[in-house]
């Protein structure tokens, strides 16, 4: 993960503060960022949301369109990421969201998750990207630790496009 890189695009000017919403990786995005030394200069927190009543009362999902999806869509992982902004007041919010096993009865057949980035300014979004990725034949584990740092390097990603470097 490019961890010490995450932090110095993050504190560029104008400084940005993030937040994170966890689903499928259960904090493991929270614990990446939060290793990093000086993290709390730009990192306010997070929350881990398994179930659709807590993902509807902290993050602001939209039940009717998470239900339907057994909240693992794009749609939720937006949806979760500007939730982490407005629930911690950032200017970014990450999320993820999807299946760490096989899931027949959901027509999942290997593990599957989506990100999400969100970005406001002055409390408008001005950009929400989010991905998909896939993990087949592997351990939930290593499906958790796959997701986060992949969605920690579009993060990065998307700094690094944003600060023009």
């Amino acid at each position: 993960m490019a961890k010490p890189e995450l932090k110095e695009l993050m504190l560029r000017r104008p400084r940005l503060t993030l937040a994170a919403a966890e689903s499928l990786t259960c904090g493991q995005v929270q614990a990446a960022v939060g290793a990093i030394s000086g993290a709390s200069e730009f990192f306010l927190g997070g929350v881990t949301a398994y179930s659709l009543d807590q993902k509807i009362a902290l993050l602001g999902v939209n039940r009717r369109a998470a239900a339907r999806v057994n909240c693992v869509s794009a749609e939720v992982a937006q949806e979760m990421a500007r939730g982490a902004c407005r629930l911690f007041d950032s200017d970014l919010g990450v999320a993820t969201t999807g299946y760490a096993e096989p899931s027949p009865a959901d027509g999942v057949i290997a593990p599957m998750a989506w990100w999400a980035i969100a970005h406001r300014r002055r409390g408008r979004f001005v950009a929400v990207r989010s991905g998909r990725v896939e993990c087949p034949g592997e351990p939930r584990i290593e499906v958790q630790q796959i997701v986060a740092a992949a969605l920690i390097a579009e993060l990065v990603a998307y700094l690094r496009e944003l600060r023009g470097s």
